[in-house]
């Protein structure tokens, strides 16, 4: 009986250690983000004095321990993903130009444009703030708009910055080929044109809307609750209007100024 229980019990302990894939899960997939609603609009650069849409700025939204950084990308003629708001960099059509072409004037802080994989790189360094990434309109048709998209998400897998990511678009066929190359995504949707309801019938996560949106419709707000999806406001810089959301119960501020937003929700 005793020979018994010795030549069980390696066993049995070997049997309690979890396994190494199942460790290496549990350290990847758990992230534990800012408890904020505050996202900075292209990064925090009013008040640091960097760029829109720079590393800097996307680094000091970062260092304020803000929920979300927003930002805008668009893929170039030679298959790029560089970050930027306006269809044109320095009156050069982006969706037009290379790499190459578009870098020959840097930004005013001195870095070159953007690349999508740059920051990745530096979200996934983090666990505090996520990326909330706006995949631009296509300036080329539809057919751009999905190779774009496809670039995007293959970009996101392959730097493991999943879990730190939120979608958004103003075009939905963008936001569903998102949710179909990447079932659990979080999507939202930019235009405002639809309700909560359908956002949630289509399998979106949220809806990301201008502020003009939520004052006409504030049973949005209610709605979105009741339905499991989020809420979020932009681009909203006045104190105002930013309690005016608080009271009404928003998910997320889009703001140019995250430092007064993040100090009325601490009160």
């Amino acid at each position: 009986m005793k020979f018994r229980w010795i030549c069980f019990l390696p066993i049995l302990l070997f049997s309690c250690v979890p396994s190494k894939r199942a460790m290496q899960n549990d350290s990847t997939t758990e992230k534990r983000f800012a408890e904020n609603i505050v996202i900075a609009h292209r990064g925090a650069w009013k008040h640091t004095h960097t760029p829109e849409n720079s590393i800097a700025s996307l680094k000091a939204a970062i260092a304020g321990g803000y929920y979300g950084s927003e930002t805008d990308v668009h893929m170039t003629a030679d298959g790029q993903i560089v970050v930027n708001h306006d269809p044109t960099y320095h009156k050069k059509d982006i969706q037009t130009s290379t790499l190459e072409e578009l870098r020959t004037i840097p930004l005013a802080n001195g870095e070159p444009l953007p690349l999508l994989g740059q920051f990745l790189k530096e979200i996934t360094t983090q666990h505090r703030t996520r990326l909330i990434l706006e995949i631009k309109s296509s300036t080329r048709g539809k057919e751009w708009a999905t190779k774009t998209v496809r670039k995007v998400v293959e970009e996101v897998k392959r730097y493991h910055a999943q879990p730190y990511i939120v979608y958004i678009s103003f075009d939905y066929a963008m936001c569903l080929e998102v949710l179909r190359l990447q079932p659990d995504a979080e999507v939202q949707y930019l235009n405002g044109d639809k309700s909560p309801q359908e956002v949630s019938a289509a399998g979106l996560s949220g809806i990301d809307y201008n502020l003009s949106v939520f004052k006409r419709n504030p049973q949005y707000f209610a709605d979105s609750r009741n339905l499991g999806i989020r809420t979020n406001a932009w681009t909203v810089n006045d104190s105002t209007l930013v309690d005016w959301l608080i009271e009404n119960k928003v998910d997320f501020i889009t703001t140019n100024e995250p430092e007064m937003v993040l100090r009325r929700t601490s009160r």
